[in-house]
């Protein structure tokens, strides 16, 4: 959406109703829910971010664009209480975290921070607050409250039918698949995928709890998804919560051009340099998010295989806190996809968004995070997945059922990103790979049904587009709150 655009379609008096934008300390709710304050800013809507001082910076640039653009939003900052739990300075995102209980700490901070928020919510005088689903608290401000699922449908909606009908307690082994009731489709799955909160008692099943309570006091949930990808799910979760619910997603692609064109320099990065000299669909991209940590046995079984398809690669893969190289790397590996051109290897942030959209990115092997797969969905680039922990298993059956991915048989749930779910062996991973590039049926069914979508993900977000139109509805109906708040 381009600020010229944007300016022509503001909401009228939008400029009146003030919202408040609390986003989580983690960077895939951070970032989606920092696009939905610029959305609204972008509509006229008075938008302010509360957030911490190192965590602002991961959005600063684009916000700044925005204030220059003469977009009504703003940052307010507060201190971490770094020392308080025993944190360095500056570690104030758990994408930060080299361990759980660095995790941990972050998590206790932002704990720590809810009278400072509250506080600072109630000086600025919002109209509503725009919460991510880890604030719960913010439902009892006596504010209207929207929360915020960085998420889709399917997921929720599977999760509501774990809660409810305890399929998984009637199987008698971790292995042993399931059909998940009163979906719109037969879903299976084993006993082994489900999240280990309902299994048994966890903090984070209690964390859960405590959101999903906290969406009775809610004014609304607002989902990053769109409805074209899961019609079903979406009408689906609806009726089962019988609330007010809108989908104002893909969030990125409402400023991906702009974004991309405005990123404050003209240097090409080394990943789209390297890109360009590649075969238009020809190279794999392998990513598994900021904070996965793979042990070294799985490491030396993805380069195996990454070598062993003869697909040029882009490869993001951390390296421990510490070390100079990367651990499990077969001997020469480095040296020999470096002097033939075959891949890249990147230990730093790559451009995600930018590398999916290149032509010469046919596929996306992923941990099936919610921001992966909604960018893989807009680009048409067809996935490989690989789900690790938190939501990943239920964004798995999305991918399956649209047909837009093959799985590389992962199937145990890990608790957290230090991954010790078992190997998954270099066959598995090269069989993907050949089943995407290559000719088969279901190769060619698989990259039309990727591009197919991509044309739909492509008009959401445009005037007349069913997210769009969820966005305008939105404000429309926070406007109207507003002024009988304001009536005598």
């Amino acid at each position: 959406m381009s600020s010229e655009k944007t300016k022509s379609s503001k909401v009228t008096g939008a400029g009146d109703l003030h919202v408040v934008f609390l986003p989580f300390f983690a960077s895939s709710h951070t970032i989606p829910l920092v696009h939905a304050a610029r959305l609204f800013a972008a509509q006229g809507v008075r938008s302010t971010i509360i957030t911490t001082v190192h965590n602002a910076l991961i959005f600063k640039s684009s916000v700044d664009r925005d204030i220059s653009a003469g977009f009504p939003i703003a940052v307010q900052t507060l201190n971490f209480p770094a020392s308080e739990v025993g944190l360095p300075v500056g570690i104030e995102n758990i994408n930060d975290a080299t361990n759980i209980e660095m995790a941990s700490a972050v998590f206790r901070g932002m704990m720590m921070l809810r009278t400072s928020m509250e506080q600072l919510i109630r000086s600025l005088v919002a109209d509503c607050i725009f919460s991510d689903m880890f604030f719960p608290w913010t439902a009892d401000l006596n504010i209207p409250r929207l929360l915020f699922y960085p998420s889709c449908f399917l997921y929720h909606s599977i999760f509501h039918s774990l809660k409810v009908h305890k399929p998984h307690e009637k199987v008698e082994s971790e292995s042993e698949s399931f059909v998940v009731p009163n979906l719109p489709d037969k879903l299976t799955m084993k006993r082994s995928q489900v999240s280990d909160f309902f299994k048994f008692k966890t903090p984070m099943g209690e964390i859960m709890e405590t959101i999903k309570q906290s969406e009775k006091r809610s004014y609304g949930l607002v989902h990053n998804t769109f409805y074209e990808i899961e019609p079903d799910y979406a009408d689906h979760f609806k009726k089962i919560k019988g609330m007010k619910i809108w989908h104002i997603g893909p969030l990125f692609q409402y400023f991906i051009r702009k974004d991309l064109r405005g990123g404050g320099t003209s240097e090409k990065h080394t990943s789209l340099k390297w890109l360009d000299s590649q075969k238009p669909k020809s190279v794999i991209y392998v990513c598994f998010g900021s904070m996965v940590k793979f042990p070294e046995a799985q490491i030396t079984e993805i380069a195996l295989a990454l070598e062993e398809s003869k697909q040029p690669f882009i490869w993001v893969v951390r390296k421990k806190v510490g070390d100079e190289e990367i651990g499990g790397l077969p001997d020469g590996f480095q040296e020999r996809i470096e002097k033939e051109n075959k891949g890249l290897i990147m230990t730093e942030w790559a451009p995600q968004v930018e590398i999916l959209q290149h032509a010469a990115v046919g596929g996306f092997l992923s941990h099936c995070g919610w921001n992966s797969v909604l960018e893989a969905i807009v680009s048409g680039v067809p996935l490989m997945t690989w789900p690790l922990y938190a939501e990943h298993f239920y964004n798995e059956k999305l991918v399956e059922l649209l047909g837009i991915g093959v799985g590389v048989g992962a199937d145990v749930w890990n608790s957290g990103s230090d991954i010790t779910s078992p190997i998954i062996g270099k066959r598995n991973i090269v069989d993907a790979i050949e089943i995407l590039t290559g000719g088969s049926a279901m190769a060619q069914s698989i990259r039309r049904n990727s591009k197919e979508i991509a044309m739909k993900a492509k008009h959401v977000v445009e005037e007349g587009g069913s997210s769009h139109n969820d966005v305008m509805a939105l404000i429309e109906e926070l406007k109207a709150i507003k002024s009988q708040n304001l009536e005598p």
